[in-house]
Formats: C-alpha cells, sequence, structure tokens
C-alpha cells in the first residue's frame, strides 16, 4: 500500500482530516468580497433595480478598514481525502464569514476562536474549529491599495452631506424585511475594535483612518482543524498553542510541520470509552470520548449556553426546538452561536434535528431566513443593532433569541414543556452544585484577580467556562493564559509585585511572556493536572450531569413507547415502499396512556419529522443494526424496567428526578484521571533545510510535500483493516436485505420535507442555484400541505365514522387540535415564503390587511357594499332565517372585533378557525388570491403564491376539509361575546301562527344559557349577544298563557350563531297551552346541528352527517297521544333501544371529559334513555278514552304515588303486602316535587324530568320493581305489557343499574325550580 492510500485510507479513524490556513492571497490583493457583492445583486434584482448597474459602482462611503474583502484558503493539508471531500468555497466562508478585516496598531487585535459545522446531504457532519489571529501586512502593494482606498473615502465624505453615513443608512426605513437584515450585516464591526476603544468609533469621519507612512496595517488569517468529531477544547487548545508558537520570542522546539502532521496523521480517534493523550506544542493535551451505552459527545461547553440564556429561557427554547419551530439565534459572537446551537441541539437525546440547521449563517446567504421550512439558524449581529430594527420575513413561528442580551421571544401560544417547574429546579440544583447560577447573564462571583491586563479584568468573575472568558471579545484567552491567572491569584509575591507596579505606574510585562517565563514556577492543578485539564474535567462533568437529567425526562416520558409502534410489514423494501401510507405509532392510545398535563405538548410533539424519525429507525432495526441514540435509549429502558418492573409511576405525573448524576460523572472522571492511549510524540520530519524559517508573529508557508500525506506505519493499517472488516460485516447484512443505493433512494422519499436541505450548499451560490432552492421549497410546502390535510380528514372521518357507529375512534379533541394548529402553521408558512412586504409579525395577516383596504377603498368609490366575493348562503330547512352574508372582509372584521385576541398572529389563527369552521378557508383564500395585483405588489416571483399551478392544487388540498365538520373556532374561543338569532317556526297550515300570549325563549349550550329571552308577540324572531354558548344543545320554549287565543302549535326554533353561520334546528312539533295535548305552557327541545348546503365547487356532496338528532315530530305524536297505532315497536325493538341509550351514556363516560359532547341529547334526544323508557312505559298501556280525554304514563306515576301515600296513611295492609320502604318514599317525594314546581311543563315533560332526575340520583333501578306490581298496574295495563313481564322488569333493572357507577349531571333548563 502507497503512502498516500494509507493517508487516506485511515481517514475515518484520525482525529483530525484537515488543517487549513486562510487569509489574504498577496499576489491577487485586495479583492471586495464577491459573496457580499452577490448579495447586493440578489437584493437589487429583488426591487427591480438593474443589478449592473449596482455592481459596477464601489462602496466608497463606508471605511476600507470597515469592509470586508475577500478572503482565500491559502493552503490546506493533505490535498483531499475520499471519506471526507475538501469543500473549499465552504471552509472558507464558514473560516472568516465576515471576509477579511484589516486593523491597525491602534485597535484591539485580541486573538479570536470560533467553531463551525457542515452538514453534508445524508445528514453527517464535520466540525470546524478556527484560530483567527492579527498578523502584520507586509506587502507594499496591498497597503497602498488600502491607502488609495482610504483617501477615495475621505474624498466621498467630504463631499458627501455633514451627517455620518453609517449612521443613515442604518436609519433610512424600508419596507423590506431583507433589506433591514442586510444593513444590520453590512458594516458588522469586529466586536473587539469598538469594545477596546471604550465607546462605538465614528464611522471613519475623524482622522482615525489608515496612513501608509504613520500606521502599521495588520490582516486577519485563521488557523483551522477540521474532525470527524466535535472535541472543541482539544483542538482549541491544540490551535492557541500553534499561535504561541508563532508569536513567542523563542522559535518552537520543532517546526511547526511536525505538529501538523503529527495531529493529521499521527493521533488516532480515542476509542469508545477511552482518553487519548497527545502532545501539542508546548503541553499535552487531553480528550475523551464517551462509551458505547453512554450519552455520545457533546464537548461544547452547555454551562455557558445555560450561563447566557438562563435554565428557565434555555427550557422554553428546548421545547421550540422539540416542536420543530424556526429558531434564529442572533449573537456578535460566532463562538456564542456554536455553543448554544450545538448545545441545545445535544440535549435532544435520543432524537436529531431533522430540518436545515445553520449554526453560523454567513452575509450572503441570508434569503435562507425566508425557507418556509423549520430551521435551526444563528445570525450574527452587529453591535448596537436595535432589535425592532431587524425585519423578518417571518415571525408567526418564529422563536428569537437574542443571545447577548440573554432574553427570548417565543411564538404565541405553544406548550409547556412537562413539569417544567419540577425540571428546571432540578437543572437548577445541577448547576448550583459547580457554582453556577442559574438565571441568565450571572455567575457566581470569585475573587477578583488583581490584574493590570484589561482584557481579563472584565470576566473573571465568572466561574462558567473560563475559556470563553472576556464577555465582550469571543473568550479567546488561551490555556497559558488561564494558567497564569490561577497562578496570579495563589501567589503572594506575584501579588505584591504587581501592586507595587501598579502604584509606580509600571506596566506588567506581556501575559505570554510571563507566561513562558514563569512555567517553571509550575502550578499544577489536583492529580497532577494543571488548572485548565481541572476545568476541562469540570466543564466535561457538568456537561454530562445536564445532558442526564434531559435524557431521564424522555426516559420518563416515552418508558412505553415501543408498545405503541406498530409493526407491520413482512421486510425493509416493503415497509419502505409504503412508508408513506402507514402509520407507524399509535397515537390516540399513546396519548390516551399519558397523563393530563403532559398532553397539551405530547400532541404536538408526536406529530413533528423528528419523533417520526425515532419511530421509523426503531421499525428498521428490525431488519439492520439499531442507530447508535436508539440503541443507548432503548439500553436505559431496559434498565429502568429492571429496576421498576413496569412501576405505576411512569404513567403519573409525579416527577422522577435522574438517578444517574454521581455515576455518569465518575465515568468522564475515571477516563480522564487515567488516561487509556498515549499518541506518538511529534517528530522532525524529512524535510527540506532552511525553508519555513521562523518569524516572530508571521505564520510560516509550511511545506507541502511533507505534508501532503500519511506513513505507512502498523496503527493505520491495524486500525484500517478493522475499520473495512466492520464495513464489510455490514454490508453484508444489508445486502441480504437491500441493495444499499435502492434503500438509501427510498429513504429520501420517504423521510419528509426539508431533509434534504438540512444545510444550504455553500459552495454555489449563483441565482440559478437560489431559484433551484426555492422551487424545491414551493414543492416541499404543496407536499407538506397534501400529508396535513389528508390527515386532518382520515383523523375526522375516523371518528366521525364511530359516531356514526362504525369501528374505533382514532382521534381526541386534543389531537384535533394540534393538527389545526399545524395547518395555521403551514399556512403562515405559505405565505412568509418570498415575501416582500409586511407588517406585524404574521405574514397571512397582513396580507388580509392589504386586501380589506383595497376593498374598502373601493367600496367607498362606488359607495356600494363590497361586492367581491360575496354571497349569501342558503340553508337547508331554513325557513324564517335570512340568508348570511358570506365575505372574507366580513369574517376579519368578526376577528378585529375580538377584544380577547391582542396580537396579528392570533388574529390570522382565529380567522384561519372560524374560515374552516365555516368551510369557507379555500374559497375566502381564494378570493384573497384573486386580486394578482396585490400578490405581485406583496410577493417576490419564486414565492409559492405566485406559482399558478402549484397555487390551484394547494386551494383544492383545502376544498377537502370542506367534507367533514370542525367546531375548531366555537370550542377554543370560549369566552367571546357572539351575535345569535332564533326564529319560532309555527305550523302554518293549522292556522295557529298567532297567539296572544307572550312567549319566551331559553337557549343552552355546552358552555351555559342565555337566560330567559322575552319575544315580542307575533314577531316570531330574534337577535340577542351572548357570551360564547358552544354548541346548542336545547331551547326552553314557553309562554304565559295570556289572552284569547293562548293555545299555539309550534313546528321547531332555529337559532343560529351569526359569526359561525352554525345553525340548530330543534323540532317541536307539541301544542304549548292549557288543555290542548298534555296541557303544557313549556317546552325544552332537543337540538340538531343544520348542514349548510352552499353551491361553491366542492360544496355538494360533501356533507357529514347531523351528529345529533332530536326526537321527531311524528315520534312524538304518535308515543304520546295514544292514538297514533300505527306502528308500534316489539317488545324485542323496545328492549334493544334501553340497552343502546344506556351503552351510549357509558360510552360517553369513557371519552375524555373535554370531548364527550351533550349528555342532555343522549338522556333527551332520540333514541335516548327517555325516548327508550317512554316506550316500554307504553307498551300494553290501555289506550281507551276516559270521557274523550288522553291518558298519559304520568297519569299512572301520580295514581301509583296516591295510592301508596294512601295505603301509608290509612293502614291498609291487605293491598300492599308490607309497610312503605325508602323506595316508595323516594318515588312518592320525587313525583310531588316534579307536580309541585312552579313551571307548566306537562305530563310528557314531567315524565321526562322524573327519568332524568331518577337517572342522576341512581334511583330509576329501585322505582321499577315498586311501578312492576300492585293494582294500578292491572288496572292500566293489558297482560302482555313489559312492564307485568317480571322478567323484563328484573333484566331491565340489571341494565340501569349499569348507570350507577357514572356522576350524571342534567342542564340547569331541566332542575329550574324542582325542590326535593
Amino acid at each position: 500500500m502507497s503512502a498516500t492510500m494509507s493517508g487516506s485510507g485511515s481517514a475515518p479513524c484520525r482525529f483530525a482530516h484537515y488543517f487549513i490556513i486562510c487569509g489574504i492571497d498577496n499576489e491577487t490583493g485586495l479583492e471586495p468580497d464577491a459573496l457580499a457583492a452577490l448579495y447586493q445583486w440578489l437584493e437589487a434584482d429583488r426591487q427591480g433595480k438593474d443589478p449592473e448597474a449596482l455592481a459596477a459602482g464601489e462602496n466608497f462611503d463606508q471605511s476600507p478598514l470597515k469592509r470586508t474583502f475577500k478572503s482565500k484558503v491559502l493552503a490546506h493539508y493533505p490535498e483531499n481525502i475520499e471519506c471526507s471531500p475538501f469543500d473549499q468555497d465552504a471552509v472558507n466562508m464558514l473560516c472568516m464569514p465576515k471576509g477579511l478585516s484589516f486593523r491597525t496598531q491602534r485597535d484591539s487585535r485580541t486573538p479570536q476562536f470560533h467553531s463551525f459545522l457542515i452538514t453534508r446531504e445524508d445528514g453527517s457532519r464535520t466540525y470546524g474549529f478556527v484560530h483567527t489571529f492579527y498578523e502584520e501586512v507586509t506587502s507594499p502593494q496591498i497597503c497602498s491599495a488600502m491607502q488609495t482606498l482610504h483617501q477615495m473615502h475621505q474624498a466621498e465624505h467630504n463631499t458627501s452631506a455633514h451627517n455620518c453615513p453609517s449612521s443613515s443608512s442604518s436609519s433610512s426605513s424600508s419596507s423590506s424585511s431583507m433589506d433591514s437584515l442586510a444593513s444590520s450585516l453590512d458594516e458588522v464591526e469586529s466586536p473587539s475594535s469598538s469594545s477596546s476603544q471604550g465607546g462605538r468609533r465614528s464611522c471613519g469621519c475623524s482622522g482615525e483612518g489608515y496612513d501608509s507612512v504613520r500606521d502599521t496595517l495588520y490582516v486577519s488569517k485563521a488557523m483551522c482543524l477540521i474532525t470527524p468529531m466535535p472535541f472543541m477544547h482539544a483542538c482549541k487548545r491544540f490551535l492557541s498553542q500553534m499561535h504561541l508558537a508563532v508569536t513567542s520570542h523563542q522559535p518552537p522546539p520543532l517546526p511547526l510541520e511536525s505538529y501538523v502532521y503529527n495531529i493529521l496523521y499521527e493521533v488516532p480517534l480515542p476509542p469508545p470509552g477511552r482518553s487519548l493523550k497527545f502532545h501539542g506544542v508546548y503541553e499535552p493535551i487531553l480528550c475523551q470520548r464517551p462509551g458505547v451505552g453512554e450519552l455520545p459527545l457533546a464537548d461544547f461547553p452547555l454551562g455557558e449556553a445555560f450561563r447566557l440564556l438562563g435554565v428557565e429561557n434555555l427550557v422554553q427554547l428546548f421545547t421550540c426546538v422539540l416542536l420543530e419551530m424556526q429558531i434564529l439565534l442572533y449573537s456578535q459572537d460566532y463562538q456564542r452561536l456554536m455553543v448554544v446551537a450545538e448545545g441545545i441541539t445535544t440535549l435532544l437525546f435520543p432524537f436529531q434535528w431533522q430540518h436545515v440547521y445553520v449554526p453560523i449563517l454567513p452575509a450572503s446567504l441570508l434569503h435562507f431566513l425566508d425557507a418556509p421550512v423549520p430551521y435551526l439558524m444563528g445570525l450574527q449581529s452587529k453591535e448596537g443593532t436595535d432589535r425592532s430594527k431587524l425585519e423578518l420575513p417571518q415571525e408567526a413561528n418564529l422563536c428569537f433569541v437574542d443571545v447577548d442580551n440573554h432574553c427570548i421571544e417565543l411564538p404565541e401560544d405553544f406548550p409547556q414543556f412537562p413539569n417544567r417547574t419540577e425540571f428546571i429546579q432540578e437543572l437548577s440544583e445541577v448547576l448550583l452544585s459547580f457554582g453556577l447560577s442559574p438565571t441568565e447573564g450571572n455567575a457566581s462571583p470569585e475573587p477578583a484577580v488583581s490584574t493590570q491586563s484589561s482584557t481579563l479584568e472584565k470576566e473573571l468573575k465568572s466561574t462558567s467556562l473560563r475559556e470563553l472568558v472576556d464577555d465582550k471579545r469571543n473568550g479567546n484567552l488561551g490555556g497559558e493564559a488561564l494558567d497564569m491567572l490561577e497562578l496570579l491569584q495563589g501567589n503572594p509575591t506575584l501579588e505584591r509585585l504587581q501592586a507595587l507596579a501598579k502604584r509606580t505606574g509600571v506596566k506588567v510585562a506581556r501575559l505570554e511572556a510571563l507566561a513562558a517565563g514563569q512555567k517553571a514556577v509550575g502550578d499544577e492543578g489536583v492529580g497532577g493536572r494543571s488548572p485548565v485539564e481541572e476545568e476541562e474535567l469540570r466543564n466535561a462533568k457538568l456537561n454530562v450531569q445536564l445532558r442526564e437529567v434531559f435524557a431521564a425526562r424522555f426516559a420518563t416520558m416515552f418508558a412505553d413507547y415501543e408498545s405503541f409502534v406498530i409493526q407491520n410489514s413482512p421486510d425493509l423494501e416493503s415497509w419502505l415502499t409504503n412508508r408513506e401510507q402507514m402509520h407507524n405509532f399509535d397515537k390516540a392510545s399513546f396519548l390516551s396512556d399519558q397523563p393530563e398535563p403532559y398532553l397539551p405538548f405530547l400532541s404536538h410533539f408526536i406529530e413533528t419529522q423528528m419523533f417520526a424519525t425515532f419511530i421509523d429507525n426503531k421499525i428498521m432495526s428490525q431488519w439492520e443494526e439499531k442507530e447508535p441514540l436508539l440503541r443507548v435509549f432503548d439500553g436505559r429502558i431496559e434498565k429502568a424496567r429492571l429496576y421498576n418492573v413496569r412501576a405505576p409511576s411512569l404513567r403519573s405525573s409525579v416527577y422522577q428526578k435522574c438517578t444517574v448524576l454521581k455515576e455518569s460523572a465518575q465515568a468522564i472522571e475515571q477516563r480522564l484521571r487515567k488516561i487509556d492511549h498515549t499518541a506518538i510524540h511529534p517528530h522532525l520530519l524529512d524535510m527540506k533545510i532552511g525553508q519555513g524559517k521562523y518569524q516572530q508573529g508571521f505564520f510560516p508557508k509550511l511545506q507541502a510535500d511533507v505534508l501532503a500525506s500519511g506513513p505507512t506505519n502498523k496503527w493505520s493499517n491495524r486500525t484500517c483493516s478493522t475499520q473495512r472488516r466492520v464495513d464489510r460485516h455490514r454490508q453484508q447484512n444489508e445486502h441480504l436485505v437491500l441493495d444499499n443505493d435502492l434503500k438509501e433512494k427510498y429513504m429520501q422519499e420517504a423521510r419528509n420535507l426539508g431533509k434534504n436541505l438540512r444545510q444550504p450548499k455553500l459552495s454555489d451560490l449563483s441565482p440559478a442555484v437560489i431559484a433551484q432552492t426555492n422551487w424545491k421549497f414551493v414543492e416541499g410546502l404543496l407536499k407538506e400541505c397534501k400529508m396535513k390535510t389528508k390527515r386532518m380528514l382520515v383523523e375526522k372521518m375516523g371518528r366521525e365514522a364511530v359516531e356514526l357507529g362504525h369501528g374505533e375512534a382514532n382521534i381526541t379533541g386534543l389531537e384535533e387540535n394540534t393538527l389545526i394548529a399545524s395547518l395555521c402553521d403551514l399556512l403562515e408558512r405559505i405565505w412568509s415564503h418570498g415575501l416582500l412586504v409586511k407588517q406585524g409579525k404574521s405574514a397571512l395577516w397582513s396580507h388580509l390587511l392589504q386586501y380589506q383596504a383595497r376593498e374598502e377603498k373601493n367600496e367607498l368609490l362606488s359607495e356600494s357594499p363590497v361586492s367581491n366575493g360575496q354571497e349569501r348562503r342558503k340553508l337547508e330547512s331554513s325557513v324564517g332565517l335570512p340568508a348570511l352574508r358570506v365575505s372574507v372582509i366580513q369574517d376579519m372584521r368578526h376577528i378585529q372585533n375580538m377584544g380577547e385576541i391582542k396580537t396579528d398572529v392570533g388574529r390570522a389563527r382565529a380567522w384561519i378557525r372560524l374560515s374552516l369552521e365555516k368551510k369557507l378557508l379555500s374559497q375566502h383564500l381564494k378570493q384573497l388570491l384573486s386580486n394578482q395585483a396585490l400578490t405581485k405588489k406583496l410577493y417576490k416571483r419564486y414565492a409559492f403564491l405566485r406559482c399558478e399551478e402549484e397555487k390551484e392544487q394547494f386551494l383544492f388540498h383545502l376544498l377537502s376539509l370542506n367534507a367533514v365538520d370542525y367546531f375548531c373556532f366555537t370550542s377554543v374561543f370560549t369566552t367571546i361575546m357572539i351575535p345569535y338569532r332564533a326564529v319560532i317556526i309555527p305550523i302554518k297550515k293549522l292556522s295557529n301562527t298567532m297567539t296572544t300570549s307572550n312567549p319566551w325563549l331559553c337557549v343552552s349550550g355546552v358552555l351555559g344559557d342565555s337566560g330567559t329571552l322575552q319575544i315580542t308577540k307575533n314577531v316570531l324572531e330574534m337577535t340577542f349577544d351572548r357570551q360564547n354558548l358552544g354548541k346548542l344543545t336545547t331551547v326552553q320554549l314557553g309562554h304565559d298563557n295570556s289572552g284569547l287565543l293562548a293555545k299555539w302549535l309550534v313546528d321547531c326554533v332555529m337559532v343560529r350563531n351569526e359569526i359561525t353561520g352554525h345553525t340548530y334546528k330543534f323540532p317541536c312539533g307539541r301544542w304549548l297551552g292549557k288543555g290542548v295535548d298534555d296541557g303544557s305552557l313549556e317546552r325544552v327541545l332537543i337540538g340538531e346541528f343544520v348542514v349548510p348546503c352552499n353551491d361553491d365547487e366542492g360544496g355538494r356532496g360533501a356533507k357529514t352527517p347531523p351528529l345529533q338528532r332530536s326526537p321527531s315530530q311524528i315520534r312524538r305524536i304518535s308515543i304520546t297521544s295514544l292514538t297514533g297505532r300505527g306502528n308500534k315497536p316489539t317488545t324485542v325493538q323496545i328492549q334493544e333501544s334501553i340497552g343502546e341509550a344506556v351503552n351510549n351514556i357509558i360510552k360517553h363516560f369513557h371519552k375524555p371529559e373535554k370531548e364527550r359532547g351533550s349528555l342532555t341529547v343522549l338522556l333527551c334526544g332520540e333514541g335516548g334513555l327517555v325516548w327508550a323508557l317512554e316506550q316500554f312505559f307504553q307498551h300494553g298501556f290501555r289506550s281507551a278514552r276516559i270521557f274523550q280525554k288522553n291518558v298519559f304514563v304520568w297519569d299512572f306515576y301520580e295514581r301509583v304515588v296516591a295510592l301508596m301515600e294512601n295505603a301509608d296513611q290509612i293502614g291498609d295492609l291487605q293491598e300492599i303486602p308490607e309497610p312503605l320502604g325508602p323506595n316508595c318514599e323516594s318515588f312518592c317525594r320525587y313525583v310531588n316535587a316534579v307536580n309541585n314546581m312552579p313551571r307548566n311543563i306537562g305530563k310528557d315533560g314531567k315524565f321526562q324530568l322524573l327519568v332524568c332526575l331518577g337517572a342522576r340520583d341512581r334511583l330509576l333501578p329501585q322505582w321499577l320493581p315498586l311501578l312492576a306490581e300492585g293494582p294500578v298496574n292491572t288496572r292500566m295495563y293489558e297482560e302482555n305489557a313489559l312492564l307485568r313481564d317480571k322478567l323484563t322488569v328484573s333484566s331491565l333493572v340489571g341494565v340501569l343499574e349499569t348507570l350507577n357507577d357514572f356522576p350524571i349531571t342534567l342542564e340547569t333548563s331541566f332542575t329550574k325550580s324542582v325542590e326535593l
């Protein structure tokens, strides 16, 4: 094997893949940053200006020291590695995201450290660690070019207005969401330059510019290591030692090539569960890797993320990430962006972020904030930029994290993480045990350090990551400086010397020199480790303990997840092919098994892509090796089961603390105390003598030939052969199941949207590529819309099928709410895509407002009502109800009148819910988009809403939602005032449409009742405003029986919610009046929902059967008045109907509380308990008329009571074999209470009330045997009557007793004025 082969072949086992130098290319000189130019071109194109004209002009109004110039990759070693190809553009862009920056001797030139990562298309990552420092410019051409640029800038400045150009550019307001972003990034200064001046420097107007005679010019240069794993601390220490070697007075012990060669080719990755020691330029560096059963490697300091945001904010951010919202991190410091982004994603274990992930977003990629998909991105802020000036394309679902100001802006109405308070408490305890404060931006104080160095004194109090020492300056103190500080803190002699120096005004020598000189004093930490190593150990222990607390929460929440995974494919291939059509997880059963407080969060979370992928991995683990995170997680659950033996506590919401904190910290400590492997020391290489001569302060040109390839040593051969063996074994396994390429293809298709857009491709940024990316977004949005509407339909129809008696329900109201919330989120993302102009945070509401303004303007001009898109909607069987006006504007006005909603995002969501409930969502949006001039004004060319074909398909998918009934507006906005319209419809043919008495009405719904409403005589229609009554259930209708025409035959009552248009019909078909029918002056009517029949396309045939029916008029008359002998039900039918009525009530109580609907309907509606028992009592009832007067079941009850009371009084024990028992007593008491009511509800009404009271108080089964015996029974019932059949009565008692287990509550409209 050749040397080159071994070098590249062993790459997977090597600690580092590439060593890179980026900086200024002296041959090409100063070039403006091409990416910044491309960005300006895109902006000009977007605003309709001529991009070419703009490109021709130079930007002279900005000081040349603040402009960005093109950086280049000056060298990288080795040339390329097969398993990790070198992406020059991406690396250059991420090493120096702002391009080159220049400084003079007056500016601060503190070195800076930051990290980045590159996500490949398959989701794998490589990490970059960058040490940026300043090097003197020696090229006279570059110095003179800078001088010329400065003179041109001065000339431009003198001719321009007197005010400062930078301030005018930043204050100019702009309608564009992207412009303001650009302006905040155009002039990004190095945070260090301004902080060192003790205030912001002026914009080059004063004489602080560059003069080649007077000033020394410095330019930034970056050293970078690319590694397959995130060993941040080790890389940081290696690079800072390399930099120290360049700047120190003495040349390094060996040429720099030796150290670069060593880390590239001779330092292996530590094996899992082992630690490794290798050597930097001056001192050894340790790193360790977690074992197979431990949490995966995460070296970014979590303590720092908690210090920056505080525990509460971090838990809220974590919740947003879990629910896959759009997350934008905002900080001046690249390393802080990485620390927070990497910190938050490592806490997701066992889940993984599945969407766009760009912790450092270069300025040229700002258009990616337009992405209508979930993302986690980091944006560098400009010092002093006001957050309010930063207009973002979409904010409805955005979590904005201002890292430097320790604050976070959350999206509206998102659910809290389960047991949030206890969780925060546990995390705070862990932080406090390490001396960290749980609140943001604070750190527990330590003794202050009396040192002259101003760069150190600000933040040394912080006990959080000391490596990120200075808040203002990316915290880039090398390890030595920290050693030094420890040394100064603990050394009284040095402290005295320093105090003396301070008094006499003598400057203390440079820290590095001091460090180098004082190394001999050696202040070793605990166990022979330096303070820096001690600090790293402490950080590693804190990291793992914090992560364990998060992991323990998931292990508790998903302890039983395996039971709900649906595995129904015979092999991997068939599973992958049908992946989209299949349900992989039984969501409804899983949720029904969870504690109530967890549901709002879990119902959202199980809909996310990260959860879907986790379940996919679980299913695929039947056929192939388990995904590593899943393996660790399953192992933990297994272990918990062994200890708990399926503890009942898993299902309770009692908080369980993490129990493995000590062990996890011990594992790390043991690895670092006892080093498992030591890498080969750096050594002299076979190099040409005299090249790369040491020159202090300048990074030498390294000899490329010695660094191009690694050695052919035993180590690399051995590890590679092991690696090959593992690979071969895995390929054999995969070959048995499915061709690998085919599998990858299936997986790409099967995995949802956004997966292939995990990170924008950094290398090619031509407008064509950007257009292609946007096209992918458009396709993705359409696919997502199709999937969401399909899911909503399937779930909803599934539930309605159950209500109609087909199979089992598989959706809960909670789940329905989650699906609707995610539809609102999708619509916001569609409306944000390619947005040009926006008011407020909601793109959809902004568009609606613009539409409303235009329409109202047209309305004023034409002085006619808004006709555009306005229809009148007819309702079937809505005789007497005037048609309801339907328009986008009308519905907007309803929402605008709701004082409870304070934000634009809330208004947009309410409008979507209202349109969905009215079955007008597709129609309204079509109407909104029909104004093409407005759409063109508001959206870029590539926006989703300007892609005609996709837009049509999108509206068609939304139209399909009209097939089902939603109450998503009524059930959510429960406290708003709603106008209702009620119409009473008499039976006209009997000429009793008029009445002289005073009618009244009381409407009840699941949320309350309207109270008694007096109706004007003979008007029969009224409107009233009441707080939302919810779904309407009953209407009480009555009159005061005054005047000559006091008898009134009513067909039905219609009531309509004037906002949602929902109409309910309350059938009556009975008389109200004394001496007619059953003599009732008031009746309780049960409502049924009337399905709207609008004639828009798709409205027809798309109906849901009514959810509830009330007893029909024909039934009422045939059963109650004994003349209707037509088709009497058989004994079997009667017994079945009672069984079914009782079953329905039992099912009602088995549903979750929020989804039960109306119990009144199950008691008194058609097929309800009252109706079924009425049939039972009517069977065999003697139907002869006594003196032409109807006999009712209530008459039978009154006679039974009279007999009982009579018998009790005269002690006549012949007819009744024993004295009155408690059952007889209760029966008499209830019948008398109903009879003595001041309300006149008629005999049927009294029967209904008695049955309801008996069911509520669990007395029906005790009363039935009393009614089945005795002389009244024989007088009033025929011999074959069911009531006289002892067997039937005893079985009925058994059926009714099953209701005793449930708490039946009655509406107040029934029990009003009953005194028991």
